[in-house]
């Protein structure tokens, strides 16, 4: 950032979950890269059951890792220091600066009056419940200190907010959006998702219903996923101006295949751009179908998004065991409950079906709780606390739950070809029997690994698929020129090109180099 002071940065604020914040904070990323800025992405607190290991052991979440390519910069615990991954309605794992420290409740977590809110693994008082529970200001201290970190080494720093910033039954407890925003004084844009309706009326409710102190620092908004002609949306533009006495730093227009590694949702987030963009036939003559399995808590979905990436191969996600009949392959993905999701399969019929493809050798995949869930026994005193639990046993192996995580980036080789992955699981397996697969095993066609990710190695992916064809009886025949890498980065360039060409990226780069504007107006009500 030529002439810019080191340690800018802004908060990018949605009206809504899912109103494009992670997007928009990708784009700007990869827009501030490609001018010469060093820039780091950080999200204080994310809730997310995608994850991802950082080269130091870290688990931060996948959208941050996702950020930091956008930004050409390695992901470090410091971009995402407060992880929670959900384990059910009422709980999350709660990961601090990469490393879990505990199970905690909404109630604990948000410091409201009740029982204890974060237990350790083995039952005993949690690390997570100092933090939390009534030490909003210890757990902001944490998050600060990471932000300062990140400023004390990069031009600038592009934070993400969550949800709303308008949630003013939490705004006491938040250290996201404008708790983190008032203590390190960042200006903040706010995104507002078009496609739903209503953006007006939420800019400025949500600008409404904030506090003096933090509207001060609400520099404007950003329109995202608009369709048509943008000289019909300026009239409500200039009226918004008047009303709220802030700008509108741009109009990001609708883009089909834009998904990228998400915190949550069922979207395949790379098949949206290969289809869309390139509509690439089948090399063979056949195409291969893939059936995953979504199941309850459903981690690192994202597996399957380089499968959904080759010409010829269709990913869905199915629930119902009919919906196995005519794939190819059908993968078992990660979960944040390995025993819920075995429960799940069996009342559903899946595991009967998959027992069923088994037997008649058509392929199935299993990652990680996928992987445990094909085995034969687990044993589970850690995460569903449920003890003994039979697995499927279609693969020779028994699960010990450990108190201890592991977190690893593995790198080997199977199919003859080079391998990289990403480990995050509690359970660890023994393998009895089968071929040595990825640290995991295979019997047949079942195959299953710890290792999330393995996918993304362009050989090993093809060398897989080629396996999937020859037992389903396709004439599929991989792409020979499929780099999962390159379309990641030509659909992170997108990002940045929307940035670039549709936001007013000199008023942006004065909000990052100089900070929030003085005398904006205050919006009644406010926050009580």
């Amino acid at each position: 950032m030529s002439g810019a002071r080191r340690g800018g940065g802004l908060l990018v604020a949605g009206t809504t979950s899912d109103a494009g914040k992670s997007v928009v904070t990708a784009g700007i990323c990869r827009w501030l890269a490609r001018s010469g800025v060093k820039v780091a992405p950080f999200k204080a607190q994310n809730m997310s059951l995608n994850s991802f290991v950082t080269r130091e052991g870290a688990e931060i979440g996948r959208a941050q890792a996702m950020q930091a390519q956008a930004a050409r910069v390695e992901p470090t615990a410091l971009m995402n220091p407060v992880l929670l991954k959900p384990g059910g309605d009422q709980s999350s794992q709660v990961v601090l600066l990469g490393r879990p420290v505990g199970e905690m409740s909404a109630r604990g977590f948000f410091g409201t009056p009740g029982p204890p809110g974060a237990v350790a693994a083995d039952g005993s008082p949690s690390p997570a419940r100092a933090l939390y529970g009534g030490g909003r200001e210890r757990l902001l201290g944490v998050v600060t200190d990471c932000l300062e970190q990140l400023r004390g080494s990069y031009d600038a720093v592009i934070c993400e907010g969550a949800g709303s910033p308008a949630e003013i039954n939490l705004r006491r407890t938040d250290i996201v959006n404008m708790g983190i925003a008032r203590a390190a004084r960042f200006p903040v844009v706010v995104v507002g998702d078009i496609d739903r309706g209503g953006v007006f009326a939420s800019f400025f409710g949500t600008t409404a219903l904030l506090s003096p102190q933090d509207q001060s620092l609400i520099a404007g908004y950003l329109v995202n996923k608009f369709r048509g002609d943008v000289s019909l949306l300026e009239p409500g533009l200039e009226m918004l101006r008047g009303l709220t006495g802030r700008a509108t730093y741009g109009v990001l227009p609708f883009r089909h295949g834009l998904g990228i590694d998400e915190e949550d949702g069922l979207r395949v987030s790379l098949r949206g751009a290969v289809r869309e963009s390139v509509v690439a036939p089948p090399v063979g003559e056949d195409v291969l179908r893939v059936a995953v399995c979504a199941v309850p808590l459903m981690s690192n979905f994202t597996d399957v998004d380089a499968l959904a990436a080759e010409p010829g191969v269709v990913v869905r996600f199915v629930d119902r065991a009919e919906e196995l009949a005519d794939a190819d392959l059908v993968v078992v993905p990660g979960t944040r409950g390995t025993v819920k999701a075995l429960g799940w399969l069996r009342e559903r019929g899946l595991a009967d079906a998959l027992a069923r493809r088994a037997a008649e050798g058509r392929p199935v995949l299993g990652i990680c709780g996928g992987f445990q869930a094909l085995g034969e026994h687990i044993e589970d005193e850690v995460e569903s606390r449920a003890g003994a639990v039979d697995g499927l046993g279609l693969l020779p192996v028994r699960v010990r739950f450990a108190r201890e995580k592991t977190l690893a980036r593995p790198v080997g080789s199977a199919l003859g070809e080079p391998v990289e992955g990403y480990e995050i699981h509690h359970g660890v397996a023994e393998v009895l029997g089968g071929e040595p697969f990825l640290d995991g095993c295979r019997v047949g066609s079942v195959w299953g690994t710890h290792w999330h990710g393995s996918l993304e190695s362009d050989g090993f992916r093809r060398a897989f698929l080629r396996e999937v064809a020859a037992a389903a009886g396709r004439r599929f025949v991989p792409a020979a020129d499929t780099s999962f890498g390159v379309l990641r980065e030509e659909q992170l360039d997108l990002l940045g090109d929307l940035i670039e060409e549709h936001a007013d990226t000199a008023a942006l780069l004065r909000l990052i180099e100089d900070g929030p504007a003085a005398g904006l107006p205050f919006l009644p009500p406010g926050a009580p």
